[in-house]
């Protein structure tokens, strides 16, 4: 039996484990993510065993996409045109690159330069753009080869590929906010899955606690999407995006020194 001030310490930290899960997974499934990026960080900040933190994080990504997808297609917030050309290539390089085991520190560089400029650019475009300005029509060669891309490096890192997904949609006027917050949370989902399939081999173990973590990001998720769907304008959206894609690339580049 532990001494009352270990269990004291070890109730703190589930809550703020769960807590910290569950703000992640308002704030990301707002904008049609799941969190994996934020789930790795709190897992690492608070010492979680190695071996657990990647498979953790795919099933909390595929739990809180799961609820974002069924949240922005039931309200409309979704393209099929896009998506299926998008997941065709997408599947097969995300379980590919599941598979593999490469170190990421170069990778980390590139992706937060290339997730900063994103959100710089997401955000001016979203604020100084007319209004008026139509979606264009996406080149089907374009989405087979930008969902390969995607997919191998979702698959790599561990992640869904909404982040990467999200700011190429909206930047080259292929959907709007709210329509790419849809593609973005069902295309994370059918990453993840496929990510997780590419790692299962090697998985020992998962966290014991991972059906309290479920919980906290199931409720997360919930009201994240339903915040999205339901009250936030575009701009408070791109807003959300904007941060996230921020403190996204600031990670990996401090993560990778």
């Amino acid at each position: 039996m532990l001494p009352l001030n270990s269990g004291a310490r070890l109730l703190h930290k589930m809550i703020l484990t769960g807590s910290l899960f569950a703000l992640i997974a308002t704030l990301y499934s707002s904008v049609g993510h799941a969190g994996a990026s934020g789930y790795l960080a709190v897992m690492a900040l608070l010492s979680f065993q190695p071996e657990i933190i990647k498979p953790t994080s795919l099933v909390l990504n595929i739990i809180v996409a799961a609820i974002a997808s069924c949240n922005f297609i039931r309200n409309g917030y979704f393209d099929k045109k896009i998506f299926f050309p998008l997941i065709i290539t997408s599947i097969p390089a995300a379980f590919l690159g599941g598979y593999l085991h490469l170190s990421p520190e170069y990778f980390k560089i590139f992706a937060g330069i290339f997730l900063i400029c994103s959100a710089l650019l997401l955000v001016g475009k979203q604020f100084l753009k007319s209004q008026a300005e139509l979606v264009r029509e996406v080149p089907y060669s374009m989405s087979l080869v930008a969902g390969a891309v995607i997919g191998f490096i979702s698959g790599l890192i561990g992640v869904g590929g909404g982040i990467f997904l999200s700011p190429l949609l909206i930047l080259t006027n292929w959907s709007d906010v709210k329509k790419t917050s849809g593609i973005a949370a069902l295309f994370i989902l059918v990453n993840s899955i496929a990510g997780l399939a590419g790692h299962v081999i090697s998985f020992k173990s998962f966290d014991p606690n991972i059906l309290y973590w479920i919980v906290a990001v199931a409720i997360g998720g919930i009201t994240g999407s339903y915040l999205g769907t339901m009250r936030f304008d575009k701009k408070i959206i791109t807003l959300c995006l904007f941060l996230i894609l921020l403190s996204a690339g600031v990670k990996f580049i401090v993560t990778s020194m």
